[in-house]
């Protein structure tokens, strides 16, 4: 080989080499707590690009993660995303070269894991494995981590585990084993059309009136609670802190309003975008949701509003519908106890789509969480059963004082066993759109919402309810930025709620019985021979038979949670005898009745 030669082939091999150095990378960074049920998170370094680069990073990459529990062999493909510089919640940074992936190990001991870096266009949401071409950098990398038990008490989510489907009305914590109730809001539905997230949506054109500050809670964010760009977000911490501290578990929130009744909420970098991810703002909506978990706050998913339902790829599922859903599961999928609800309020959508949707989640969420859809003039009785991979229902109603909660949730209680399949139904909308629930200063007993929506879900065997705040009300589902506005109703939601758990009442293997009264107006939820819940709502009295076997009564007031230590107006009931017993007063009451054999009311 001539001099000539000889220059031309090293100058061919530095090419080569400095190719492969610029796309070769470190072994992925593990941050978090590596603990059971805590959040891992795995950073690679990645190709250098930016939100609006082209190629579009969120399409044109496809980052997956095989997560494998050594001694037990069970696994979990988790996607991962484009995070910017890895600190973009802070810088508002929309360029730099980290990838990263979550997860929520399940079991203690040794994980290991092996990473799929996929590049090629519109490969990020392409089914097939193989789709594509390696990327380079941390394509083919593997690695392994230890994780130790959970030191998590109290309401903290992490204590309990994942909140599964498990066949049932109810869902269950995968740790603990413990059954969930649900009580929370419902509204405001724009809850994330926050000040001091990052993008443009303040001041677009759209609807920014409705903008939010959540002035109110300030107050009620805690010296060590997050905040992100020096002090941003106390606001919305601490309206997550206030429901905390008056004993609910669960807010709601849209992730895409595009369209809607507010148009300022949506995961893309502008309004009119439908490709391109902020990857700073999704961020800093982490850090509301990791906050949330630590006080066992559920978090409900409304991913469209009927206004924009068929707005993604004409409501089919297309490139746009598949990012979309790609990115909240690779995003928030590792967080323990949610849901994925379709959409509010679909209406137009056919059953393929619909069906079409709940597939992909259900199929692309490594943790499968729960998924229900929400109506309003559809019933949505085609997804039953096996025809979709739906696990639930999100019921809405249409009635001010809230009449129609408990029969319609018995109706879909009673019709998802007779397909098949039970489902976990909640209440999320209850009462109507003008009234919803109203403000205290409005309505000072609470009497409707506390009787008809509250109990009524509970006592049909539902799964809890979630409270709605009618559009022409002062504090509306729009415009509310302060929860005190509701809170005797949250006050009165934290008695059922602490009532079920400090009496330990089996809810998950009840039924609702309310034809065991004659009273057409009373409610019973019931394991029949054990235990019977029988809600009175205007007092009166009941006649309890003991055919065989011996019980015990007792008396809870749902108004002021009297009986919560220590059941009120005790009494028995042995074999053969008949007692008549009698409601403290003309309120609405609970009676309690235990104990081993047959009751005849």
């Amino acid at each position: 080989m001539n001099k000539h030669l000889k220059i031309l082939w090293c100058a061919v091999c530095l090419i080569l080499v400095t190719a492969t150095l610029s796309r070769a990378s470190s072994p992925g960074q593990i941050s978090g707590q590596p603990k059971k049920w805590h959040k891992v998170t795995l950073t690679f370094d990645g190709p250098r690009t930016s939100e609006k680069a082209d190629p579009n990073p969120f399409l044109y990459y496809r980052l997956e993660v095989r997560f494998t529990h050594v001694k037990s062999g069970k696994s979990y493909l988790v996607p991962g995303y484009f995070a910017a510089d890895g600190d973009a919640a802070n810088t508002k940074a929309n360029r730099g070269s980290k990838w990263r992936v979550h997860l929520a190990p399940d079991q203690t001991g040794v994980w290991k894991y092996s990473v799929s870096f996929r590049m090629g266009k519109n490969v990020a949401v392409n089914d097939n494995k193989a789709a594509g071409e390696s990327a380079g950098f941390m394509d083919g990398q593997s690695g392994s981590f230890y994780i130790a038990p959970t030191d998590k008490r109290g309401r903290d989510f992490r204590r309990k585990g994942m909140l599964q489907y498990v066949g049932k009305h109810h869902l269950r914590f995968a740790e603990t084993g413990e059954y969930f109730l649900k009580c929370g809001a419902d509204a405001p539905e724009n809850f994330l059309a926050y000040k001091d997230f990052d993008g443009d949506f303040k001041f677009d054109g759209h609807k920014d009136n409705f903008i939010k500050d959540w002035a109110p809670h300030i107050m009620d964010w805690k010296q060590g609670d997050p905040t992100w760009q020096d002090g941003k977000g106390k606001g919305i911490i601490g309206a997550v802190n206030y429901l905390a501290s008056k004993g609910m578990n669960v807010f709601s929130f849209l992730t895409l309003n595009i369209g809607g009744d507010d148009q300022n909420v949506f995961p893309y970098i502008t309004y009119d975008e439908l490709l391109r991810m902020d990857v700073s703002r999704l961020d800093q909506w982490e850090i509301v949701f990791e906050h949330a978990d630590k006080l066992g706050m559920y978090l409900h998913f409304k991913t469209m509003e009927t206004e924009n339902e068929l707005l993604l790829d004409k409501g089919d599922l297309g490139t746009q519908r598949k990012l979309y859903y790609r990115e909240l599961i690779a995003r928030f999928s590792h967080h323990l106890a949610l849901n994925w609800n379709l959409g509010e309020e679909i209406n137009n959508a056919t059953t393929a789509q619909k069906v079409a949707w709940a597939n992909y989640l259900w199929t692309n969420d490594p943790y499968q969480h729960h998924i229900v859809i929400h109506n309003m003039n559809d019933p949505h009785y085609d997804l039953l059963g096996d025809a979709s991979a739906l696990t639930g229902f999100s019921l809405q109603t249409s009635k001010p004082d809230f009449s129609q909660v408990h029969s319609r949730t018995r109706n879909y209680i009673d019709r998802s066993v007779a397909a098949g399949k039970p489902w976990v139904v909640a209440c999320d909308e209850p009462g109507d759109a003008t009234h919803g629930l109203i403000t205290d200063a409005e309505d000072p007993t609470r009497d409707n919402a506390r009787k008809n929506a509250l109990w009524g879900n509970i006592m049909a065997g539902g799964a809890g309810v979630e409270w709605y705040f009618g559009y022409k009300h002062p504090h509306s589902d729009l415009t509310c930025q302060d929860y005190r506005t509701r809170e005797k109703v949250w006050n009165q939601c934290r008695y059922a709620l602490e009532f079920f758990r400090k009496y330990k009442i089996p809810f998950w293997d009840m039924k609702c019985q309310d034809e065991l009264t004659a009273n057409t107006d009373d409610y019973v939820l019931c394991k029949p021979g054990r235990i019977y819940l029988v809600y009175l709502k205007h007092g009166g009295k009941l006649q309890l038979n003991a055919a065989n076997g011996n019980f015990t009564y007792g008396w809870f007031n749902p108004r002021t949670g009297d009986g919560l230590n220590g059941l009120l107006n005790t009494g028995s009931v042995e074999v053969g005898q008949k007692v008549e017993v009698t409601a403290p007063d003309n309120n609405d009451w609970l009676l309690i009745i235990k104990g081993s054999g047959r009751l005849i009311f």
